[in-house]
């Protein structure tokens, strides 16, 4: 029998659509909109999806997702809303929750949201495309690959983070959910109608953050998340967030946390690093950025600033994700007090708060103790390893910067994509 799917909605017009479009597609399709009803219907019909509204007028989404989950946890949901937020969304995935989609949505984006919540009954993300490491199928596919290909990966399961917007200063988070082999890393809003690719040509701005635009959408501060992915070695992912993504305590180390407790995994398809064979650079001077061949990723960082920061170099090599989860991943974005209110004017920083940045003075740090003695240089490593991975695959190459920033690297992403 196909699945069987309980819409809840008190729109009969949302439900009328939603019966045709699910019909069509094969499933088998109850719905209500009477709230008070639901639990009996799930009890007697045994639905494997219930498509849940928000707002219903006889008793709160949240609250009967809360009933669900207590008296049937296996029932999967998708939260549905027409006045969707992050907050919401991020309550609702606590809760148990498997997605959640803002109205109007896309039939392609519902269909897409079904399918990955189903897919372990399917075979979608979550089954014969994510396997375990040393099985015979994988070793015999490692064999007939390059030598330096790799896995892809994606996480085996979703998981929510909330958060502060650095520069926004608004309550915000990030829902992630695992994506099929060659997916790669797409950021989509909660109506999963502006889909935009973790890639160079989608970023539109580079002053103090890393921004990515498309389809009348953009996502700010994508960079600690995206070293985050880089480091782990997560290339398949789905990312759902509104404008900025959670600042936490200004570094990559709580989306390394939660990324391995909800797991990493193995898929059955390989990715190709981006191998360089040439020197390329951007810039010149003393303010340059450049890559050469090498056997992995190395890179040689040089800062620069006033005191009392002063003069830093870091050498790094990314040989495996311990490498960049003990070394780099701590290290915190860092910012002075005397340029607060010129990023104030720029509308930026507005959740710049004690424990989510290193602030410097003219003389010290004034809010906290250093995780490491070049801690600044090293979040410059963080940050860059972030924007390298937006040329879509891993890069293995030696990488040497000084005195660079977001839009250094990205000039030398636009010659490495030029060169190949």
């Amino acid at each position: 029998m196909n699945a069987t799917v309980l819409v809840v909605d008190d729109e009969e017009r949302i439900r009328s659509s939603l019966r045709g479009i699910l019909s069509d597609e094969g499933f088998r399709v109850l719905d209500t909109g009477d709230a008070p009803d639901v639990m009996a219907i799930i009890a007697r019909e045994h639905p494997q999806l219930v498509l849940l509204d928000v707002w219903m007028p006889e008793l709160d989404g949240i609250e009967l997702l809360r009933r669900i989950k207590t008296e049937q946890p296996n029932t999967r949901v998708i939260m549905i809303s027409g006045h969707a937020n992050i907050q919401n969304a991020v309550a609702a995935t606590r809760l148990g929750a498997e997605d959640f989609l803002e109205k109007p949505f896309s039939v392609a984006g519902l269909l897409a949201s079904i399918g990955r919540v189903l897919s372990g009954e399917t075979g979608g993300s979550r089954g014969p495309e994510a396997i375990a490491d040393g099985t015979v199928a994988a070793r015999a596919r490692a064999a007939a690959i390059s030598l330096v290909a790799r896995p892809q990966r994606t996480i085996k399961e979703s998981l929510v983070i909330a958060g502060q917007g650095l520069h926004s200063g608004l309550k915000t988070g990030v829902i992630l959910h695992p994506a099929h082999a060659n997916a790669g890393i797409v950021f989509s809003s909660l109506a999963d109608q502006s889909a935009i690719a973790a890639r160079l040509e989608n970023v539109t701005e580079t002053g103090y953050n890393t921004t990515l635009s498309g389809n009348g959408h953009s996502i700010r501060t994508v960079e600690h998340l995206m070293s985050a992915l880089h480091g782990l070695g997560i290339t398949n992912l789905l990312v759902k967030t509104d404008d900025e993504l959670p600042a936490l305590d200004g570094s990559a180390q709580e989306y390394c946390r939660q990324l391995r407790e909800a797991g990493i995994q193995n898929q059955s398809s390989s990715v190709e690093p981006i191998t360089v064979t040439r020197t390329i650079q951007a810039g010149a001077g003393d303010e340059f950025i450049r890559i050469e061949p090498a056997d992995h990723l190395i890179i040689d960082y040089t800062l620069d600033y006033p005191p009392p920061i002063g003069v830093q170099k870091v050498h790094f090599e990314l040989t495996a994700p311990d490498d960049y989860v003990n070394q780099i991943a701590p290290a915190r974005t860092f910012g002075f007090v005397r340029e607060f209110h010129k990023l104030a004017q720029m509308g930026l920083a507005s959740g710049g708060r004690l424990d989510n940045l290193i602030l410097v003075d003219d003389e010290k740090v004034v809010n906290t103790t250093l995780r490491f003695p070049d801690e600044f240089a090293r979040h410059k490593v963080l940050d860059l390893i972030g924007d390298l991975f937006l040329l879509g695959r891993p890069i293995i190459g030696h990488v040497t910067a000084s005195k660079t920033g977001h839009s250094d690297n990205l000039a030398l992403l636009r010659a490495i994509a030029a060169a190949a």
